[in-house]
Order: C-alpha cells, then sequence, then structure tokens
C-alpha cells in the first residue's frame, strides 16, 4: 500500500507534469485521461500493486467524491449552453436523454438477463448504472465555452447534462425490484414520486433557482455593476443550496444543478442585453465613460473557470483511483463481451431510435452513437447502490463490469475522440 507521502509526491508529480507539459499534450492525439489511467494503472494492482483503492470498502468516500464531480461538472455543462434555449435546438438532446436512456436500459438489461442470468432488478440497475453518458470524462467531445454553437458538442453537453438525472428512476426501479426501495405493488409509487415529481421538482427547482439568483446578483451590484462578488464562491453556492433542497424535497438534483446553472447563465445574458443598449444610450458619445461602456458582469461565466479547474483536478484524482481498483483479472471475456455490446449496439441502437424523424444528418447521428462516453456518473451510481444495500455478490460483479465499461471508454473513445472529430468538422467545412 502506497504511503500518504507517496501519495502526494504521485498526485503532486502528475499535476505538476500536467500543468507544464499541457500545450505539448493538446497535440497528442489522446486525451489526457488515458496519462492518468496509465498512471494509475502502473502503480496500482495490476502492475507494481503499490497502491489498491477497494472501492466495496470505500463506497461511501468514492460516493462522496464523485457525486462532487458530477455535480461540478453539471455546472459547468450548464453555463456552457447557448442562448437563446429554443424547442427546436433542445429537442434532439431531449430524446436522447429519455428515449435513448430508456433503450439504453432495456437493451442492457435484456443482456444481462440472459448472458449473467441476473435476476430483473439487478439487470435494470446494471442498465441504469452504464447507460448514462458522462459530463466529467467527456471534455473533449463537448461545449468549451459559452461561445461555442456546434451542434454536435451541443448535443452531447445537452445530453450529458440531464441523462445523469434521467437515469435516477431507473436506478431506483431496479433497487425497488431488489427490495431495496419502495416502489409499490403496481409501480405506481415509482411512478409519481421517482419519475414524476422527482424529475419535474428537480427542473423547476433548478429553472426558479437560477432566474432568482441572477436577478439578486443584478439587483446587488447594481445598474452599473459596481459592486464586486466572489463569482467563485456564488458558483459553488448555488450548487450546494440547490442540491440540497433538492434532496430534502425527493427531487433529482442533478437535473436540478444542471438546470440552474442554465436558468442563471441564460437569465444573466438576457439582463446583460436590456442593460448594455441603455447604458450606452446614457453615455451619448462619450466612450471614454468605461464605466458606461463595459459589458456587465456575468456571474456564471465569471465562476466557470474556477469550476473547470476543479473539473479537471477531480478527473486527475478519480481516473487514478480506477487504475488503482483494476486487477489483471478483472479482465474477465465478460466484463469485455459487456462493454463491447455496450458501445457497439446499445448505445447506437439508443441513439438512432431516439433520434428517429429529428432530421439530423447521418453523420451526425453516427458520431453521437458512438461517443456515449460512460465515467464518473456511472462509478456514483454503484456506489449509491452499495451504500443503500446492494448485495455483496452483486456489488462485486457490477464493480468487475463497471470498471472495464469505464477503462474502456476512456481509451477507446479517448483515442478516437480527436481524430473523428477532426474529419467530421473538416467535411462539414468541406461541404458548407
Amino acid at each position: 500500500m502506497i504511503s500518504n507521502p507517496l501519495w502526494f509526491l504521485l498526485v503532486g508529480g502528475l499535476l505538476l507534469f500536467i500543468g507544464l507539459t499541457s500545450s505539448r499534450l493538446k497535440l497528442l492525439p489522446v486525451t489526457p485521461a488515458i496519462i492518468y489511467l496509465a498512471v494509475g494503472s502502473l502503480v496500482g494492482p495490476s502492475v507494481l500493486n503499490l497502491f489498491h483503492f477497494n472501492p466495496l470498502k470505500e463506497s461511501a468516500l468514492l460516493e462522496l467524491l464523485t457525486e462532487v464531480a458530477v455535480l461540478i461538472s453539471l455546472f459547468s455543462a450548464g453555463v456552457k449552453m447557448p442562448a437563446p434555449i429554443s424547442f427546436k435546438r433542445w429537442r434532439i438532446p431531449v430524446l436522447l436523454a429519455t428515449v435513448s436512456m430508456t433503450a439504453s436500459v432495456v437493451l442492457v438489461a435484456t443482456f444481462s438477463y440472459y448472458v449473467f442470468d441476473l435476476p430483473l432488478g439487478a439487470c435494470i440497475l446494471l442498465g441504469a448504472i452504464v447507460a448514462p453518458t458522462d459530463p466529467v470524462l467527456a471534455t473533449d467531445v463537448q461545449i468549451r465555452h459559452p461561445g461555442d454553437h456546434d451542434q454536435l458538442r451541443f448535443t452531447l453537453t445537452c445530453e450529458a447534462g440531464m441523462n445523469d438525472g434521467s437515469a435516477f428512476p431507473f436506478v431506483m426501479l431496479g433497487m425497488g425490484l431488489l427490495g431495496l426501495h419502495e416502489v409499490g405493488k403496481t409501480g405506481i409509487s415509482w411512478v409519481l414520486l421517482d419519475v414524476v415529481w422527482a424529475t419535474l421538482a428537480g427542473i423547476a427547482l433548478g429553472v426558479v433557482s437560477g432566474i432568482l439568483l441572477a436577478r439578486l446578483i443584478w439587483r446587488i451590484r447594481g445598474r452599473r455593476q459596481s459592486r464586486e462578488l466572489m463569482d467563485d464562491f456564488l458558483g459553488l453556492g448555488m450548487i450546494g443550496v440547490v442540491y440540497g433542497l433538492s434532496v430534502l424535497i425527493g427531487a433529482w438534483g442533478f437535473l436540478a444543478v444542471f438546470f440552474a446553472a442554465v436558468a442563471l447563465h441564460q437569465t444573466e445574458l438576457k439582463l446583460a442585453s436590456v442593460a448594455l443598449p441603455e447604458s450606452n444610450a446614457t453615455s451619448g458619445k462619450a466612450s471614454h465613460l468605461q464605466a458606461d461602456t463595459t459589458p456587465p458582469a456575468i456571474v456564471s461565466e465569471g465562476s466557470l473557470v474556477f469550476k473547470e479547474h476543479l473539473e479537471r483536478l477531480s478527473e486527475v484524482l478519480l481516473v487514478l483511483l480506477v487504475g488503482g481498483m483494476l486487477f489483471v483479472d478483472s479482465w474477465s471475456w465478460n466484463a469485455v463481451g459487456f462493454a463491447l455490446f455496450l458501445f457497439l449496439v446499445a448505445r447506437p441502437v439508443s441513439v438512432m431510435l431516439g433520434m428517429l424523424g429529428s432530421g439530423a444528418p447521418w453523420r451526425m447521428r453516427g458520431m453521437t452513437g458512438w461517443f456515449g462516453v460512460r465515467g464518473i456518473g456511472s462509478l456514483y451510481y454503484l456506489m449509491y447502490a452499495i451504500q443503500h444495500g446492494l448485495p455483496e455478490p452483486l456489488a462485486l460483479q457490477f464493480i468487475q463490469l463497471t470498471l472495464i465499461v469505464v477503462t474502456m471508454s476512456i481509451v477507446v473513445h479517448g483515442t478516437s475522440a480527436k481524430p473523428l472529430l477532426n474529419i467530421f468538422w473538416r467535411r462539414k467545412r468541406l461541404e458548407s
């Protein structure tokens, strides 16, 4: 077992390496997560066996770490959503987060039922764990800044922002069928509370919270935006308050935080667009009056850089831990075959079903079907189930399957993201 000083040396050395070579690493055809995974595997039980992180014994700690990482990533994703919001633009991501999510869970559950001979509840739970795409590890295929209007990036980012919440009803259904959660004799309790109430309440709470915070910030800063506020604290504070309230009222907190960030950013943009013409009109031709002509400060964008740094830090830590969980014998044929089924069958088929009649180009459908990155969100759902009483034999089996899915996703999606996206955008530019 690696000692605390060596652990600090390992993480600190890796952060120094990434920080000093970031410009060079961007030129590589792979994502940084592959480097973190390689280091974790090297010092983990697969090679040197200097470090082993036991996810079953440390499930409470891992649940907290993954929960925080997903929340920060969801906030960052929500802030980057381009304005204005339109049904036409959001239609495909909503279908992916609902229709495709359901289809993916059904396909994985069917595979697990016939191949692994698991009970129905365990099959649904496993499908819900691996179905959602990940907002933490998929940064290379997601929106990079609020002004990024690429439709493919928007679709993947928006889907990841929503399906980390839309997977929760299936998690609760699977746990209910295993006797770990109350779903009612006919399932009516699950439908009313876990599907309808928790989803609608999460979205409503997020939207209302984001709007109220944006207007409160605007009122405190005043018309001339003269008062300075701590944007980073405001962003983190909103995450904490919204998520805490959502848990207290039984709403899906991931959905609430994502939509709170969307509403915060969209409301700030609307207020800024109204205030800027007014300030220009009052300033007349005196352009030297910088206070009147400077664009109003946007808290959501101001806190984004800090959140992205936290997101990268959590990615380094958690991917290192993934490498520290893997053993050589984790790579069974069942686990590898399960991951291949998820990537090559369940994800593409579910995306095609969700995008039927959307009018999206087939090339975009194919890219969306391939880039279903699995990662930290899946680990969170697994740890959540373990913490709520998942039997140890099932827990051990699910840990092996989920770790191989996450590891293979980091490798196959991390090596294919940059080359495929370059080809996609090159052809798109030629056609335009």
